[in-house]
């Protein structure tokens, strides 16, 4: 159902091929690079964690520092109920990492990797 919402509407199928006509060794060669159906799973799910605007928010901000709970809810103008579910959300998904400093929790990303993710997607939508 989901899928249903990228599909665009092409009335003149200039898009597909006008002869079926599939070619054996580009096929072989195509098929060695599938990943196990789980793969595709674990990291559809992983790409889940982007599609939510607050959790983007935060992965930006922590993009350029790290930064207490109170600091994220004050950036965002958000309350630290909604924060904190989301940070929890990126948490279980080994996006974000915290440490304790005194009785405030420090977030940071937990690598480079989740911060080029972001970037990658920003600057895609740019072009």
């Amino acid at each position: 159902m989901q899928d249903q919402n990228l599909q665009i509407n092409n009335d003149n199928h200039d898009d597909v091929c006008e002869v079926y006509h599939p070619h054996e060794d580009s096929i072989e060669r195509a098929k060695k690079h599938i990943l196990a159906e789980e793969e595709y799973t674990d990291l559809s799910e992983f790409f889940k964690i982007f599609g939510n605007s607050t959790r983007l928010k935060i992965i930006s901000l922590l993009g350029y520092e790290d930064l207490c709970v109170c600091d994220i809810c004050e950036a965002l103008d958000l309350n630290q109920n909604a924060v904190s579910n989301q940070l929890r959300i990126l948490r279980a998904h080994n996006i974000v990492k915290f440490e304790k400093e005194g009785k405030q929790a420090r977030y940071s990303l937990t690598d480079l990797h989740v911060e080029m993710i972001y970037k990658m997607g920003l600057e895609h939508l740019n072009e």
